[in-house]
């Protein structure tokens, strides 16, 4: 059995039945046996399909948002936000059913067509930190391609997903294309990796079983699109809105509790602005509201679990220039905390994927631009200042699959996202998110 706990509280929420390798066998067979009638429904419809699906989220938002919040331990806010970015995805991929297609290209003695064709069985590997809105994001380009699933939530937050499969149902997508088996990814995640019915695995989660994810794909010569872990840069210089950065700053690292991916861990500020933007910093910071999830005025919950707070209260040493409070009693509960540091160091080296972010300076854009990209990851990133020339030279500069200019802001429906370097490789969402589940066929027609 699974005990699903509420971190708020630590107090059972779910018991659910572990599945195992026959569980999992039987959801890929399911999907092999839809697949070609899903891959036959005429584009329109398939779209009017998800578009039903995007309606039954919103119709259903709020179970869904109080679902995720008690689940993961997000504020109930930001739980609403991304249920309603979960309906905006369907939404998208329902317009984009008929938008992904071949081409002609001009040959001698005839003529050469493209046809973009879609996989089959997918299996989609969903994380803990976002779990509703990082499975629509594999779910809604998988779908429109016209492919079948079978989706793995992470073992301590399965709720979302069960509850979006079920709507899935209720939407009218026939019974066998969305098949969601929740288990340990040492069993099912394994299973789904090295079935030979899977042809390819879209996986969210750390760089380390992101390997490993590579190596059991290998075998069956999968397709694999992987969104790992990061360590992103959040470069401020001394000719930007320091008011408007050091206000955005908490946030970029310590939404969900940092435990976020696109976490803008690293501060690097220019020395000559150093001191007033920590001294800004450490006021905005002080200024999270963390608390019970379910209050609306919450803006950081816990982490998600003891263990998890362990790993992050391993990386705090050194010089702490802030750290916050937490409520009192049960909870797996980390302040909100500032480190000063050098990039040379653990916390600024390794993720940390909690309430915790490393403040280094530098002295000139080349160093801010070195210091950037030392780092094995290159997820997201961002950077403050009024110099345009300066904001695009950093932007082409830095190593990252996703960066802002005077924003923190990582993600959009209709903007690829992914990651340079260990941060992984393939994108999703928009039109780019299409691609990583489809396949090129070309064909040649003689006129001769």
């Amino acid at each position: 059995m699974i005990t699903v706990l509420n971190p708020a509280t630590e107090e059972a929420i779910a018991e659910l039945p572990s599945p195992g390798v026959e569980e999992t066998d039987a959801a890929v067979a399911a999907a092999k046996a839809a697949f070609p009638a899903w891959r036959a429904v005429a584009p329109g419809d398939r779209g009017r399909l998800l578009r039903r699906l995007a309606t039954l989220v919103e119709e259903h938002g709020e179970e869904l948002a109080r679902i995720e919040s008690r689940n993961v331990g997000k504020p109930i806010s930001g739980a609403r936000a991304e249920v309603g970015m979960v309906a905006e995805v369907f939404h998208f991929y329902a317009g984009a059913v008929d938008k992904h297609h071949g081409e002609t290209i001009p040959v001698a003695g005839g003529v050469d067509l493209t046809f973009r064709e879609p996989l089959g069985v997918v299996g989609l590997i969903v994380p803990w930190n976002f779990p509703l809105n990082i499975a629509s994001w594999k779910l809604g380009p998988a779908l429109a391609c016209g492919n079948t699933v079978a989706l793995k939530p992470a073992e301590l937050t399965p709720l979302s997903a069960l509850r979006l499969g079920e709507l899935a149902l209720e939407a009218g997508i026939p019974e066998g294309v969305v098949n969601i088996v929740a288990g340990k990814g040492s069993v099912v995640g394994q299973r789904l990796v090295e079935h030979p019915d899977v042809a390819k695995i879209g996986f969210t989660g750390s760089t380390e079983v992101g390997r490993r994810v590579m190596e059991r794909a290998a075998a069956t010569i999968k397709r694999v699109t992987l969104e790992l872990g990061g360590k992103s840069a959040n470069v401020v210089f001394a000719d930007a809105d320091l008011e408007k950065a050091a206000a955005a700053a908490p946030y970029a690292v310590f939404d969900n509790a940092g435990q976020d991916c696109c976490a803008r861990s690293r501060i690097f500020v220019e020395r000559s602005a150093y001191d007033r933007f920590l001294e800004l910093l450490v006021e905005a910071t002080r200024g999270i509201n963390v608390g019970d999830p379910q209050d609306e005025a919450t803006e950081m919950g816990p982490l998600i679990s003891a263990a998890h707070r362990e790993t992050v209260a391993s990386f705090v040493d050194g010089n702490v220039a802030f750290r916050g409070d937490v409520p009192d009693g049960p909870g797996f509960w980390f302040p909100c905390t500032l480190v000063e540091a050098t990039n040379d160091d653990r916390i600024a080296r390794e993720e940390v994927f909690g309430p915790v972010a490393a403040v280094i300076p530098f002295e000139d854009e080349e160093e801010a631009l070195q210091l950037a990209n030392d780092t094995p990851y290159g997820l997201s990133g961002s950077i403050w200042t009024r110099d345009g020339a300066r904001a695009l030279r950093m932007a082409r500069g830095i190593d990252s699959g996703v960066l802002s200019v005077n924003s923190n802001s990582s993600v959009r429906v209709s903007t690829p996202f992914g990651g340079f370097k260990q941060s992984g490789f393939g994108r999703e969402l928009g039109l780019h998110g299409l691609e990583g589940y489809s396949e090129v066929k070309n064909v040649f027609i003689s006129t001769e």
